[in-house]
């Protein structure tokens, strides 16, 4: 149960009463007469055995406001693929899948790749870029929610709640990130936003002073979390990161293109969990190590576009700083689980900071050393700009792919 404070730059809205899950979804089927819902689901095959999706799809199956539901389904060949449409048949609601691996999505792929607009590399942001293109190309939608298809806690009150800001006709919000406390089994989760986005930020405050962007990004609740909804108008314009940056950049993105007042923040969950990454000290290509890696990266080109110079002693002066305000983090963390009767090991606390501070340095030489690297995919505006017909082409494969 949250309070009513409003902390920060954004808005937040909070989960006060419990409202149940039946009245917001009545209000939800009234706004969805004049704003139709979409959702999108961005799916490793490998998640249809898992402990969590099967619930998913059950709850949202449930769910009478839906227009589309659009899921992208990734690592798949051509029987796992007819196994994901037997998988996700149960929904009543119009779906589509999108075979990301298909011949048909490929042949798209290597049309981009002939543009230089493709993704770069698989993942996550590649996924829901794809998605996005067909929410577009069906024009079935006018908001958009984006949740994550892992989460072994899912309530289909969560994608009420996370839906409501943008689907409310009333309500002027572009885009709406869902928060939550990451708390599961007793256990305080959620490191890599705990121990290394809040201190990092405040240690680059610390370093160049409160900048507008610092205290946008300061002011989520939870930053890397993996919902969000937004108006369809939205999906023109935003340019996805392809790796890990994918929340922070999404965020950067909505900051770039609209005012602070046309976007907020909503609880969407009391209990969440989901699959946890492992730390992978060992290897900086897996795991918290990368994302940590990839997060900082997105972190420091933005304020470089916005005319802020690193150097070599800029990032040690920023490493230093973070892993003060880190491990100070970690006593207030361990005190705030002891009084809830959580558990927290303040060890493996230690040693994540340390990989996070590593990686800060590591994050800033690759910054240095690749001035010229755009990790980003293309605005969907762009690519319509270059190749005209090609979200008609991207409805045809997907609904070829899915008439079969």
């Amino acid at each position: 149960m949250a309070d009513f404070y409003q902390n920060g730059i954004i808005t937040n809205l909070h989960n006060l009463v419990d409202r149940s899950t039946e009245e917001l979804e009545r209000e939800l089927s009234s706004f969805s007469r004049l704003r139709p819902m979409s959702l999108v689901l961005p799916s490793l095959y490998s998640e249809l055995q898992g402990p969590a999706l099967s619930n998913i799809i059950d709850q949202v199956a449930e769910v009478p406001y839906l227009n589309e539901i659009v899921i992208g389904l990734d690592r798949s060949d051509e029987a796992q693929y007819r196994h994901a449409r037997e998988f996700f048949a149960r929904l009543p609601q119009h779906h589509r899948i999108l075979w990301n691996d298909g011949p048909r999505l490929r042949q798209l792929d290597a049309l981009l790749q002939q543009e230089g607009l493709a993704p770069k590399e698989m993942g996550k942001g590649r996924n829901v870029w794809y998605c996005y293109g067909y929410v577009l190309a069906s024009g079935r939608a006018e908001a958009v929610a984006l949740h994550d298809c892992d989460i072994v806690t899912y309530d289909r009150s969560l994608l009420a709640r996370l839906i409501y800001p943008v689907a409310n006709p009333s309500f002027n919000y572009e885009f709406a990130k869902g928060y939550y406390a990451r708390i599961a089994g007793q256990q305080m989760n959620g490191r890599v936003s705990r121990l290394l986005v809040t201190p990092l930020l405040r240690a680059l405050k610390k370093t160049y002073g409160a900048l507008d962007f610092l205290e946008y990004l300061d002011s989520f609740r939870y930053p890397l979390s993996g919902e969000f909804s937004m108006r369809a108008d939205v999906l023109n314009d935003i340019r996805i990161p392809s790796d890990w940056g994918l929340e922070i950049g999404v965020l950067s993105e909505m900051k770039r293109n609209y005012s602070t007042n046309r976007l907020c923040q909503v609880d969407i969950a009391d209990c969440y969990d989901h699959k946890h990454q492992p730390l992978s000290a060992d290897d900086h290509a897996r795991g918290l190590s990368k994302m940590s890696t990839d997060i900082c990266k997105a972190i420091f080109r933005k304020l470089a576009t916005q005319g802020e110079v690193f150097t070599t002693e800029a990032f040690r002066t920023i490493k230093a700083t973070y892993f003060r305000i880190a491990l100070d983090f970690i006593e207030t963390y361990y005190n705030d689980a002891r009084m809830n009767g959580l558990t927290l090991d303040r060890h493996s606390e230690e040693k994540a900071v340390e990989l996070f501070a590593e990686n800060i340095m590591r994050a800033g030489e690759h910054f240095l050393a690749n001035p010229m690297e755009t990790p980003f995919i293309p605005s969907w505006n762009r690519v319509i700009s270059a190749v005209p017909d090609i979200l008609d082409k991207l409805y045809q494969a997907v609904e070829a792919d899915n008439a079969e």
